[in-house]
């Protein structure tokens, strides 16, 4: 029997996953405010609100699988994702459906060593909280659940500190401004290995009941930027790494700027994601940099 997925969001890694189902001849229908999404004979595109929680009940009759890449905007995480999480779970719960989370390692706050899955949530920040206590409220009920986690993005479609802030200035030849360190080493997620994951969890049943980390690379942004300018054939980056008065300036142009202090990497402090389990149960190991960095390339 064709298998059925329903997938909330509509961005990169929401897109992404929906291509990888739909090559294996599944059906999936998305589900967005704006009903967005690729075209394909096998995706439906649905406009609705997954917080509206009985209109989302009704899109996941015999779904085999929720897989839910819908977020608020980055400044509005505390105001509305609580109310959107509750939605997808409880959809998920009256439904049976079994529903796999596409998060990432805010929750875990600041880690001394490599991030593995298995270590407790101890964000203290508002954004960390949420994401902490989104697992923790679907982890403890009765729904079949488990969390894809992944690091920051990069690659086509990527929205990420190094997408915005570095990618395109290293692409004109401008000097990029960077709130982080350049030369610590930092763990990326590629939008391709997060959606592989997505998909790995919906093929396995020793997903259920935990978390699990998208493979990374692990690079400084000076070595990130630096493959970039390579892959692109322009000249070699000029980064610097911006003072607190930078990030005040740029944090009065649009909320979302404001929103970063509290995830910034501590100075001089490595960010290294441990995905060796993911690789070791779902087989998903992360792409080649100058692949994912082709890509970027080539889209823009």
């Amino acid at each position: 029997m064709q298998k059925f997925h329903v997938i909330t969001g509509a961005g990169a890694t929401a897109n992404r996953t929906a291509r990888l189902l739909v090559e294996d001849g599944e059906r999936v229908r998305m589900v967005s405010r704006k009903g967005a999404g690729p075209e394909h004979p096998l995706i439906e595109r649905v406009a609705a609100d997954a917080s509206d929680t009985a209109a989302l009940v009704d899109l996941l009759d015999g779904a085999d699988h929720l897989i839910n890449c819908a977020a608020p905007a980055y400044h509005l995480w505390t105001a509305e994702f609580p109310a959107l999480a509750a939605s997808l779970l409880e959809a998920a719960k009256r439904t049976g459906t079994p529903y796999v989370m596409l998060g990432n390692l805010y929750g875990y706050g600041l880690v001394e060593g490599p991030i593995r899955p298995d270590l407790p949530l101890r964000a203290k920040g508002p954004k960390g909280r949420v994401r902490a206590d989104m697992w923790e409220s679907a982890a403890a009920s009765d729904a079949q659940v488990t969390e894809v986690r992944a690091a920051q993005f990069y690659g086509e479609g990527a929205v990420s500190v190094f997408s915005l802030m570095v990618q395109p200035q290293v692409l004109a030849g401008a000097t990029a401004l960077v709130p982080q360190p350049l030369d610590v080493p930092h763990s990326y997620s590629a939008i391709g290995d997060t959606a592989r994951t997505l998909v790995a969890a919906t093929r396995d049943e020793r997903v259920w009941g935990r978390a699990w980390h998208v493979p990374v690379v692990t690079l400084s942004v000076r070595e990130l930027a630096g493959r970039l300018a390579a892959m692109a054939g322009v000249a070699e980056p000029r980064l610097d790494v911006m003072n607190d008065r930078d990030i005040a300036l740029l944090s009065l142009t649009a909320p979302f700027w404001s929103e970063l202090n509290e995830v910034l990497v501590k100075p001089g402090h490595p960010f290294v994601v441990d995905y060796s389990e993911t690789e070791e149960v779902l087989g998903v190991k992360p792409s080649s940099v100058d692949d994912v960095l082709a890509e970027v390339v080539h889209a823009s």
